[in-house]
């Protein structure tokens, strides 16, 4: 039976974009979600929702898996720094990760700071933390309700207690301290106007020194660039202390600068990279000698060595056939992280070049964290999988050992699954990977209901991942497919660039391809295949069901950017169009225009969906997904539910308590159950 939607006011709202007159009525959704009239259409439209999942007989049976599966003890690799070792830890379902400190790797230490203790319902959450050199003091930031706005505080580790210190108004900022502990590097944006701090651009960041024990109003401006109010800027130092390191990014484009200059001097940086034609990391130093990691020259990256006094450049690391992602510094090792057909590889180079080993993982999986002090012994790193969770592993640099520092206990039979990779061919030939994951016992028959989840953008790859919803999934028979797909960072630049602005076409012909494969091979059919993405994903999903709504049994758009003419006119948004193009632009409209999923939706019989976001999302603002699932519902012929879910006090998913992730996941998965009726 067709739901009965919430009557939905529309506008009468056209723009002219370019000479192409664009309805968009729903233009009143882009106010504020705390705007009277906003926060009456969302709670209308949560009280379907909740109508809808509520007559679902196995929600509670999913909650109470969930829940079981959840609780298990976790905790993270340990990182040492000043003579101490860090570490998160959670008993199960705790609301947010715990940091201690411990004098060694596996002691057990004590509570450093319960995230916990912050609010009484788990939604202010740590979000970035730094242990000075000295090992001293903690400075940590956290934020409220999943906003990208960041508060940054100072704790006295020896104590516990925080300093006066308070920064606020910080976004995409870590901190770099100086080296006698005095105080750090960190940045933030102007103070917003009054109701506007979560919609308007954040543009003109400013790079400052805080110094403990002082007010906000006397930290002192380091960098920045009025002039250039889309640049970005990240601090590092060197491993000898030396020199300022600044990395200057725009928007999310996959190149970048590198400036430098000698700490402590207050004329102008050399420009060692001064224009953005390639992506350049600093990964460490001896003396005037700096090693860098960098696809210039290598799509799939390099190690390079550049002399600061002769201006000599020299390759250490020639590019490979695999990906590389990182490097860490371990005395005179280069420990690299690459990507072999999207799971990860771990080898060791001396500064010489010298290839000296490997360092094995336990199988066809992801490498989380890896991190290392330059003059130490240790590297510590995490390990993970789809039916693994995260273990924590220290290898020894000077035996070439590596041992495991915790083995989880989780209520799952972990050897009755099976993880490969296939290739589907999308539509131009290229072949694109695709894990599937499944029960041994499953006969796959064609009729599997089949979750498959995509990205593609922004460089990022879709490596084995762990997430406790997707064990219920599986247990219950469901099959897991997941997708590499152009505009990831799987196989380096050119790969990466095949999915961006006019080219973006290609990421949705490779989702849809592997759909395809999944039916063609005999795993599922169109009735039982649901897809699945967050925020870039959610633009997938968004956009492959509006291309080929005959295609799939269920949609899952989370957190998703559906507004591809106006997404670059929302806080963070206007960086992405490194990727995407600009409707601003006249040659990149048209492509925009022909794909935009909110722009796409037409009078046809749509899959069930169910449309995700949060009502505090600072980064893809919620109005993508309001205004979206409005036009969906208006647009819906048949009686398939198009609903959307709307989070209170959450953002675009970092930070959200234990809590209401369960919730969040019992709703989708419960929502599956019946849309493919499994």
């Amino acid at each position: 039976m067709r739901p009965e939607y919430p009557e939905t006011q529309t506008v009468d709202q056209t723009d002219d974009l370019h000479g192409t007159l664009v309805r968009d009525p729903y233009r009143w959704l882009e106010e504020p979600a705390s705007t009277p009239e906003v926060r009456r259409w969302i709670d209308a439209q949560n009280a379907l929702t909740e109508s809808y999942l509520a007559d679902i007989p196995e929600r509670e049976e999913i909650k109470a898996r969930l829940t079981e599966l959840w609780n298990y003890p976790k905790q993270g690799a340990p990182f040492a720094k000043g003579g101490r070792y860090f570490g998160f830890r959670n008993t199960g379902l705790q609301n947010q990760d715990v940091l201690f400190v411990m004098d060694t790797p596996s002691a057990i230490g004590r509570v450093l700071l319960d995230p916990d203790t912050l609010s009484d319902d788990g939604t202010v959450s740590l979000r970035m933390l730094s242990v000075s050199p000295d090992g001293r003091h903690l400075a940590y930031a956290t934020s409220e309700s999943g906003s990208d706005w960041q508060t940054w505080f100072v704790r006295d580790i020896e104590t516990g207690e925080d300093l006066d210190d308070a920064l606020p108004w910080s976004k995409f900022s870590g901190a770099t301290w100086l080296p006698d502990g005095s105080g750090f590097l960190y940045k933030r944006y102007p103070e917003p106007q009054e109701g506007a701090a979560f919609v308007d651009k954040n543009e003109a960041p400013e790079l400052f020194v805080h110094t403990l024990g002082t007010p906000v109003t006397n930290d002192s401006l380091e960098y920045s660039r009025p002039d250039k109010p889309e640049w970005n800027f990240y601090p590092m130092l060197s491993d000898d202390d030396r020199y300022l390191v600044l990395h200057v990014s725009l928007g999310t484009m996959n190149k970048n600068l590198l400036f430098v200059r000698e700490l402590g001097d207050r004329g102008s940086f050399t420009e060692l990279i001064g224009d953005f034609r390639a992506a350049y990391t600093f990964v460490g130093n001896d003396g005037s000698t700096f090693y860098l990691k960098t696809d210039d020259g290598a799509d799939r990256g390099r190690i390079v060595a550049v002399n600061l006094d002769t201006g000599a450049w020299t390759e250490v690391v020639p590019e490979s056939n695999d990906t590389l992602e990182q490097v860490v510094m371990l005395q005179d090792n280069l420990v690299c992280l690459y990507l072999q057909n999207a799971s990860h590889r771990l080898r060791r180079y001396r500064t010489t070049g010298e290839h000296v080993g490997d360092i094995a993982l336990p199988g066809l999986g992801s490498v989380e964290t890896l991190s290392a002090e330059r003059d130490g012994t240790e590297l510590f790193y995490t390990f993970t999988s789809f039916l693994e969770p995260v273990q924590s592993f220290r290898f020894d640099v000077r035996t070439g050992d590596s041992e495991r520092l915790d083995a989880p206990a989780l209520d799952f039979d972990t050897p009755a699954y099976t993880t490969r990779q296939v290739f589907a061919t999308s539509k131009d030939g290229t072949r694109v990977p695709l894990f599937l994951v499944h029960r041994k016992d499953v006969e796959l028959n064609g009729q599997n209901p089949t979750l498959l989840y995509g990205y593609g953008g922004f460089n990022i790859a879709l490596t084995p991942s762990f997430s406790v919803g997707r064990l219920v999934w599986l247990e219950r028979g469901g099959v897991l497919a997941v997708a590499n797909l152009r505009g990831g960072g799987e196989y380096g630049t050119a790969w990466h660039e095949a999915g961006t602005k006019e080219r973006k076409q290609n990421v949705f012909d490779d989702f849809i391809a592997c759909a395809e494969h999944l039916i063609a091979e005999g795993v599922t059919s169109s009735k039982k295949l649901a897809v699945q993405g967050g925020s870039n994903g959610g633009l997938l999903v968004g956009a492959c069901m509006t291309q080929r709504p005959e295609l799939f049994g269920a949609c899952l758009p989370a957190v998703g950017v559906l507004d591809m003419l106006r997404f670059h006119k929302f806080t963070i948004g206007w960086a992405w169009t490194s990727d995407y193009g600009s409707a601003d632009d006249e040659g990149e409209f048209g492509a925009l225009y022909a794909y935009s999923p909110l722009h796409n939706l037409r009078e046809t019989c749509y899959p069930p969906t169910l449309v995700t976001t949060g009502d505090f999302d600072d980064r893809v603002v919620p109005a993508h997904s309001f205004k979206f699932a409005a036009a969906l519902q208006a647009a819906q012929t048949c009686d398939a539910p198009t609903i959307i879910r709307v989070q209170t006090k959450a953002g675009h998913g970092q930070g959200k308590p234990t809590k209401i992730l369960i919730e969040e996941q019992t709703d989708v998965w419960s929502f599956l159950h019946k849309a493919l009726s499994f």
